[in-house]
This record gives C-alpha cells, structure tokens and sequence, in this order.
C-alpha cells in the first residue's frame, strides 16, 4: 500500500479524490432529503455538454462547464419546488440532451476529446497543475457549506417554515445550486458523467441507514464516502480496474453492508 503513494499521480489523485468525495457527501445529503437525488446526474450530463463545447470553442473547460451546470442546477431546483410532478421527468430529458449535444459537438467539430475521460471518470489523470484548483474549489465548498449548514438545514427540512422565520430561501437555494454543481464539475473527474450520481446519493442513504439524525446524517455521510472512495481507489490499483467504476462499486457494496446493518441493528432494537 505505501508503495502506491510513492507515485505522484497515485498520491495526487488520493487527496484530489477524497476532498471531492467528501464535499459531494455532505451535498448529496441535502439533494437526498429534498427528493431530488438524480439532479447530480442530469448535471453531470450537461456538464459533458458544456465540456464538449469548451473542447470545440478551445475555450478553458471549467469557465464554460461551471457556468452552464449553475444555470440548470438553479433551475431545476426551481422547478421541484414549483412543479415536483414535472422534475423528474426535466432531469431525465435534460440529461439525454445535453448528453446528446455533447456527442454531437465533438463529432461535428473533429476535436480530440477523451470521451471515456469524461463519461467514466479519470481520477488517475488528474496533473500537478489541476491539482491546486481542485483542492482549492473544494475548500471554497466546504467552507461555505459550514457557514451556510443553519439556512440550509432549514431550506432542506421545512423550507415554508425558513421562509417564515425570515430566511431568504432563494439566496440558500442559490448556494447549494452553486456547490451543487462545483461539486458535479469536480466529481466528474472521479466517476465521469455516466456514474457521478452515485457519489451524491450512495454515501447519504448509506449514513441513513445507520442514525436519523440530520448533522449525524451529514457527518457520516462524509466519513463513510471517504472510506468508499479509498477502498475503491485502492482496489483499483491491486486489481488493475478503472478507478471510476471500482469507486462507484464500492459505494454500491458499503451502501447494502449499511443497510445490513441497519436492518440488524433495528432488529436487535425491537427485541
């Protein structure tokens, strides 16, 4: 195991991939109790949209893709609250066309473009030079996350009740789109935009099956996402897998061990 960290790009993607798992817990933990837990992989999909764009226009991708996954990220926030019967059905013809946009860009235009870069994840790609923005983008995210934790467990549970204790539920809807999809854009790397769902939805549901408390939730989101990240990761290097997809089965694989547990630990509870 030591030997792995003597390779810059192994110990570069161990940290980039952990602080990008951890915010996209305490996110996913938010997006889970709103009932809104695919708007991570609709974004996903607009952002290979915006990415391919970027590739297209030879413009600096994050300038193009952060803005873009913003926009829809707002709203389709926006619209949940207003018509929840329509959202799921937005996010799914949101993520097939920009999906669809994205191939069709790249096509067009005859760019040199990794697709299974960017639809699987490549966390092991990440470079020295990407990694003081990752990590950068990742602190800005925690940080403004903890500040704002009150607003935002209030928008998240009871958001009428927020509304008429004088919170201005707009501006914390504003800022979690906006972690959402710097958390999204990031995430990307990791899991690419076909499996970055499963780092916002399997760490909360997982923590939910184990304590019912919302800062509990939060915190153990974050702890046992970073635990899947580093079994995923790591089984990816004994195995020789793709770090993407090892990452997202072991979200898979801890997600049933919890929900075990939980099940076992209500049954002990009862009798």
């Amino acid at each position: 195991m030591s030997a792995l960290f003597s390779y810059q790009f192994f110990l570069i993607a161990f940290v980039c991939g952990a602080a990008i798992s951890l915010c996209a817990a305490l996110i996913g933990t938010h997006l889970t109790l709103k009932h809104f837990s695919m708007l991570g992989d609709g974004l996903s999909h607009v952002g290979f949209g915006a990415l391919a764009l970027a590739a297209a226009l030879n413009l600096a991708p994050l300038w193009v893709a952060v803005p873009a996954v913003l926009v829809c990220a707002f709203l389709l926030l926006r619209l949940q609250k207003g018509d929840r019967k329509n959202a799921d059905a937005a996010v799914a013809m949101l993520s097939a066309a920009a999906l669809a946009a994205g191939m069709i860009t790249v096509s067009l235009a005859g760019v040199s473009f990794d697709l299974n870069a960017y639809l699987f994840g490549s966390i092991l790609a990440i470079g020295a030079a990407d990694a003081p923005i990752v990590l950068c983008v990742c602190a800005l995210v925690a940080i403004t996350y903890l500040a704002c934790f009150p607003r935002l467990f209030a928008v998240t549970f009871d958001e009428d009740f927020a509304r008429a204790c004088g919170t201005k539920t707009g501006v914390f809807d504003t800022i979690l789109a906006l972690l959402c999809a710097c958390v999204v854009v990031l995430g990307m790397r990791i899991a690419g935009s076909l499996l970055i769902s499963a780092l916002l939805i399997f760490p909360p549901k997982a923590a939910m099956c184990l304590t019912r408390s919302f800062r509990a939730t939060a915190i153990l989101s974050a702890v046992v996402s970073l635990i899947f990240f580093i079994v995923g990761l790591f089984a990816s290097a004994w195995l020789n897998l793709p770090a993407g997809a090892a990452v997202v089965a072991a979200n898979a694989v801890g997600y049933c061990l919890c929900r075990l547990i939980g099940a076992l630990k209500t049954k002990k509870t009862k009798s």
